[in-house]
């Protein structure tokens, strides 16, 4: 039940300007009522107000999710953690140990090839001393490769004698025999939804564990961006059966647009607004892979390699979804974190764009962008193109992309400060369950570009703190059409609220990851106290 609500005693962050500041916030009837002076606000609130002193903490507009996937961050509720694993030991002891207590499959996520000794994925003999009776699978944690058990590989009918599938590639070892080794969509798609059809499900109480943690770190708008059709009508379901509490947007693969089509049409009510917090905001494509695993699509060769990645798809094919996604009024998501991926993807659009009768300005958001190029930026900005920035790669792979990518193209990945001299609309994400769904730690990157070893890439692009929480509040709310009701702290706009222990404009930039969400607020209730 909504609630009067009057906020103060605290630092109250608007975010209309770097130097905007409110005494109290009012809230009625889940909006904001009044952003002002604690004397009107009082004078407003009635009797009824509950008022909540902030003693000295700060209030900002709740943190909007650029990109993520929600519904995989739920199934991998029944995973297990392979992230802190250095050696293939480690995961061969974990597996066995998952297998004892899940004896029909297991699946272990987030392991990194990057940061295991030797730097090499494992081989599926690894997986086999777990267990080899049952099917096991380790995804990587980029989410583009992994690796299958033989006994995965038998139920997936795949041997020496099989042909790499369509947009991936199965690792093979010296003498032809499969290696376990996945890559790209088109085998780990496959060995995913077989480990997930044998693994326990629960789909609600899955979705309202990944939910929490959006919550805890301050996120009241989340997506789910690549939906099948199953997959949204899952979601559908449990928002009309009033499971979700924060808002929820998901974008339809478009690897099949004819049944992307179709999944839009048996959802239409969706895809005209929130229902029970649940929209439909779009189409997502996929074009390019990953540059922590090599496979992102390059105009020049990785370092110390003729290797460039690969494209997911033909010109037309990338054409064909534009023109879709344009015909339909629908926003078009692409994921392009290498720059060749970002030169197919840029004309194809211009192209169905000046073919559409009425040039709708839609705008069109770049997933990831890590290797945008500067020239890039300008064509973007005529097409209202949005760079959504995995501005964590800094931290999470910087060193990775020194050595992958060399100095120069390595240190300039997440280029925020070029995108904003530029009147680009960026945001920030983290691609959970790619990384943990914290915003903070994404405000750290931008303002520091720091990598686990210490070392700051290209400062001359990093950005101010108050320009990069605009990439988690209101330059977020535009990426999603609604800076009407969200991403600012403005009378008449959804009471979707954050309360953080410090202000991050007024601590050291160094300790911005630091800083703790206290409290969470969706329309004035609050969902998440720390």
């Amino acid at each position: 039940m909504c609630e009067n609500v009057l906020f103060y005693g605290g630092n109250i962050l608007p975010m209309t300007g770097a130097s905007a500041r409110v005494e109290a916030l009012l809230v009625q009837s889940g909006r904001i009522a009044w952003a002002g002076s604690l004397s009107r606000a009082e004078e407003l609130a009635g009797a009824s107000v509950r008022r909540v002193d902030l003693e000295g903490h700060t209030l900002l507009p709740a943190f909007l999710d650029s990109h993520s996937h929600l519904s995989l961050a739920a199934q991998y509720q029944n995973a297990v953690d392979l992230s802190s694993c250095t050696q293939v030991s480690q995961i061969t002891h974990r597996l066995k140990a998952a297998l004892a207590a899940a004896p029909q499959a297991v699946l272990g996520v987030n392991y990194d090839h990057n940061f295991l000794t030797p730097q090499t994925h494992p081989d599926r003999a690894a997986l086999d001393a777990a267990g080899s009776a049952v099917p096991i699978l380790i995804f990587h944690t980029s989410s583009h490769m992994g690796v299958a058990n033989s006994r995965l590989l038998e139920i997936l009918g795949w041997d020496q004698n099989t042909p790499d599938p369509q947009g991936g590639r199965l690792g093979r070892r010296p003498d032809g025999s499969l290696s376990g080794y996945l890559e790209e969509t088109g085998a780990c798609v496959p060995a995913l939804l077989e480990i997930f059809r044998r693994l326990p499900s629960d789909p609600p109480a899955q979705l309202s564990a990944a939910q929490e943690e959006y919550l805890s770190c301050g996120i009241t708008t989340a997506q789910d961006g690549a939906s099948n059709g199953q997959t949204a009508a899952m979601l559908a379901q449990y928002a009309q059966g009033g499971g979700l509490k924060l808002d929820l947007v998901s974008y339809l693969a478009a690897e099949d647009p004819q049944q992307a089509q179709a999944a839009f049409r048996a959802l239409a009510p969706f895809a005209r607004g929130y229902q029970n917090r649940f929209r439909l905001g779009g189409y997502k494509l996929i074009l390019d892979g990953s540059p922590q695993g090599g496979t992102a699509w390059l105009t020049r060769p990785y370092e110390h390699s003729d290797q460039r990645g690969f494209s997911y798809r033909t010109d037309d094919q990338v054409y064909r979804v534009c023109a879709l996604a344009l015909r339909e009024h629908r926003q078009l998501l692409a994921h392009c974190n290498g720059d060749a991926a970002g030169d197919q993807f840029l004309p194809q659009y211009r192209r169905a764009w000046e073919e559409s009768p009425d040039r709708p300005m839609l705008r069109p958001v770049m997933i990831h962008s890590q290797l945008l190029r500067r020239d890039q930026m300008d064509p973007m900005r005529a097409l209202g193109m949005i760079p959504s920035f995995f501005v964590g790669h800094l931290w999470y792979w910087g060193d990775v992309h020194l050595k992958n990518l060399g100095a120069q193209r390595g240190s300039r990945i997440s280029p925020a400060a070029g995108a904003l001299e530029r009147g680009l609309c960026y945001t920030f994400h983290q691609d959970t369950p790619v990384t943990k769904p914290d915003m903070l730690h994404s405000l750290w990157c931008a303002v520091n570009r720091r990598s686990r070893s210490g070392k700051v890439l290209a400062p001359e692009e990093r950005i101010g703190v108050y320009d990069a929480l605009r990439g988690i509040t209101c330059n977020a709310a535009f990426g999603y059409g609604e800076e009407g009701q969200k991403g600012t702290l403005e009378p008449g706009k959804l009471a979707d609220l954050v309360v953080l222990e410090k202000n991050p404009l007024e601590e050291d930039p160094e300790v911005l990851k630091d800083i703790r969400v206290l409290e969470t607020y969706k329309e004035g209730i609050c969902l998440y106290q720390r």
